[in-house]
């Protein structure tokens, strides 16, 4: 393995590195050897081949046109439609064919956090994390629907650990341990635009995430897909840890998604307006795919409607259904999704020890990408006060203040269904195990009297 590894980075004109490998100890440069042979570095090398030569410019033909969306029911048809897409997904839940996967290799860091995200303490009035709030809408599901549903987290290197003594220091929030499953994201090294790999300290390289759509290469490697399989589960649930008002395992979502036949489905909301940074659910070529909001290629994206509204009005807010045999074939002679590559500022050694800048390529691929590579798809509008808040900042915009903000009035709005009297300002928060919707906290309260002061706490 050790020489196989040198003769690569000889081939691909890495110099410094075996210059390197040569001033270590022998124990170091095992460690060094070893780490590089963990890494997939002739993928990386053939990546950087593909983008040196700049991107393929895109054929005029490729014009972005709306795409079919399910949308908010209005007529009666499309109210029985979305009820018989109800009843079929609770069938699938009743049957035990569903699985959750949540992506949570990310740091609080840029939340002033110093932990995993999924960590972060995120409910307005108990300061539950995102992790205790997913948990519990499982353990409210499985008790609803007496079903088994398995729960899959993706880590990373950075938080593992972490996230594994987390849930099991939680009594994994009352899951069952053999009900929660872990499994590493990939790492790929990063590269100067000259193509130089580059040492992140002796014996090791600088690597990056491989984003958001080796979600399901690593699931395929770590064997899950299988295991998954071998007891029954056809569907996979898939969110992002961020977002504390996805609908877990959301049953209308999954009725859609298996009436259509789809390999993927994606939910989506309006856009606010044309400047929002989401991604939009277009149709390029008779194919549903979701591009960039500031992708130059299709400046029709900004077109407005006779209202003032985005006409391309979709957007993508990381919440889909993949069946699993869409997976498989995704990985099967290797991995299908697209990569991409983006330039970054990477902090390295510098001389006299202090750290120093430069930058740097990274490849990664994005789960939507998977949309385009199925033969049938679903999408399915939500109300975005209902079901998106993305906590990606520490303040301002998509912050925790605003996501208490976005918890509290739709807590707040199941209450008007019960006539009892709230407070003005009151702080509500329902725990997932006392209600999961209006429907369900309108008959716990049915002929109760509740006496407010302050906050309110249900659980």
């Amino acid at each position: 393995m050790a020489d196989e590894v040198l003769t690569l980075l000889k081939k691909h004109h890495q110099l410094h590195l075996l210059e390197h490998h040569d001033r270590l100890s022998p124990e170091k440069k095992t460690e060094f050897l070893r780490g590089l042979g963990s890494l997939d570095l002739h993928l990386v090398f053939e990546l950087y081949k593909t983008f040196c030569g700049g991107k393929p410019a895109v054929e005029a033909s490729e014009r972005a046109q709306p795409a079919k969306v399910i949308t908010l029911p209005k007529t009666q048809e499309e109210k029985a439609l979305r009820e018989e897409a109800r009843a079929l997904g609770e069938s699938l839940l009743r049957k035990n064919e569903i699985a959750v996967l949540i992506v949570a290799g990310g740091q609080g860091s840029r939340l002033g956090y110093p932990g995993p995200k999924g960590m972060f303490p995120i409910s307005p009035i108990m300061k539950k994390p995102f992790f205790q709030l997913f948990a519990e809408t499982i353990r409210a599901l499985s008790l609803r629907y007496r079903a088994s549903i398995p729960l899959l987290i993706m880590t990373s290197d950075d938080n593992d650990g972490e996230t594994r003594s987390f849930f099991a220091s939680h009594s994994y929030f009352g899951l069952g341990a053999d009900t929660v499953s872990f499994f590493q994201q990939g790492m790929l090294p990063s590269l100067t635009p000259d193509g130089k790999l580059i040492l992140r300290d002796e014996t090791h390289l600088f690597v990056n995430p491989d984003g958001h759509g080796g979600s399901l290469r690593a699931l395929s490697e770590s064997g899950l897909i299988e295991r998954l399989s071998e007891k029954g589960i056809s569907e996979l649930f898939y969110c992002q840890v961020d977002n504390p008002l996805v609908k877990i395992a959301d049953p209308v979502f999954m009725g859609f998604h298996r009436l259509a036949g789809a390999g993927i489905s994606t939910k989506v909301v309006r856009r606010r307006d044309i400047e929002e940074k989401v991604g939009v659910y277009v149709t390029i070529n008779e194919e549903d795919q979701i591009v960039e909001y500031s992708d130059a290629r299709y400046p029709s994206l900004c077109a407005l409607d006779r209202e003032g509204a985005p006409l391309f009005w979709p957007a993508n807010i990381a919440v889909h259904m993949l069946s699993l045999p869409f997976i498989r074939r995704l990985n099967r002679g290797g991995f299908g999704l697209p990569y991409h590559c983006a330039s970054k500022a990477i902090e390295v050694p510098g001389p006299n020890g202090k750290p120093a800048s430069i930058m740097g390529w990274k490849f990664e691929t994005f789960l939507f990408d998977a949309i385009p590579l199925a033969h049938k798809t679903c999408c399915l509008e939500v109300i975005r006060e209902e079901e998106f808040s993305p906590v990606k900042n520490r303040e301002g915009i998509d912050s925790p203040a605003t996501a208490h903000q976005a918890i509290n009035r739709l807590f707040t709005s199941w209450l008007e269904g019960t006539k009892l009297p709230i407070p003005p300002g009151t702080r509500v928060e329902i725990s997932p195990l006392f209600a999961l919707d209006k429907e369900e906290l309108e008959v716990k309260l049915r002929g109760r009297s509740l006496s407010v002061a302050g906050d309110l706490y249900l659980e």
